[in-house]
């Protein structure tokens, strides 16, 4: 049997999956999670073959959770399965450790035999986003520009963010300037949303 972890936000979403997951006969899902913080504990308890991530969680997300589990539980391989096909994602869930990135508007079927693959050592890209993270390439921010660009998504001032991030106010200025230019936009608003878009944040 292959044992799997669910960690989804969505109760009723979590259920489905657990249900449809069920009904395979060699899949056996050994343990579900409504957030990126309790799957660490459930796959640390039930060391599962296989780890199936939400990306957008309360707390941690799925793809930090993905790096916590290829830490604390070696054996696990991480499938991200999210309604966010964006290509800054992919790429970030691949650093993280991810071995299988899908959509969730994929056929059951797909995720059974992706799951299958993944525990034969493949990994498993849904092709049209790989396509469009090739053409997208990397991310330009740098990690501080990206949390700095993330703190000013909420509308901080310069001050607010500085205080937060514990840097000058200056600094805070030049990474929100790197990160405009970097991103093409015409002020941090839309370097916010450019960055969320691409999944860069």
């Amino acid at each position: 049997m292959i044992r799997v972890v669910l960690a989804e936000d969505q109760s009723m979403v979590r259920g489905a999956l657990a249900s449809l997951l069920g009904l395979e006969p060699d899949i056996e899902v050994v343990g579900e999670a409504a957030n990126g913080d309790e799957v660490i504990t459930v796959a640390e308890a039930t060391r599962p073959d296989i780890a199936l991530l939400d990306i957008e969680m309360p707390g941690r997300d799925g793809i930090s959770a993905a790096e916590e589990l290829r830490r604390r539980v070696p054996g696990c391989r991480v499938v991200i399965l999210t309604t966010f096909g964006r290509p800054g994602y992919l790429r970030r869930a691949m650093e993280a450790g991810a071995v299988a990135f899908l959509v969730k508007d994929s056929p059951a079927s797909e995720l059974a035999a992706a799951i299958r693959r993944v525990l034969r050592g493949e990994r498993v890209i849904d092709p049209g986003l790989a396509a469009a993270a090739l053409s997208a390439g990397p991310n330009p921010l740098s990690p501080r520009e990206r949390d700095v660009l993330a703190a000013a998504a909420d509308g901080s001032t310069i001050n607010d963010i500085s205080l937060r991030l514990h840097l000058s106010e200056g600094t805070v200025r030049n990474y929100l300037s790197a990160a405009i230019q970097k991103t093409g936009a015409r002020n941090r608003i839309e370097a916010v949303q450019k960055a969320q878009a691409q999944g860069w944040l």
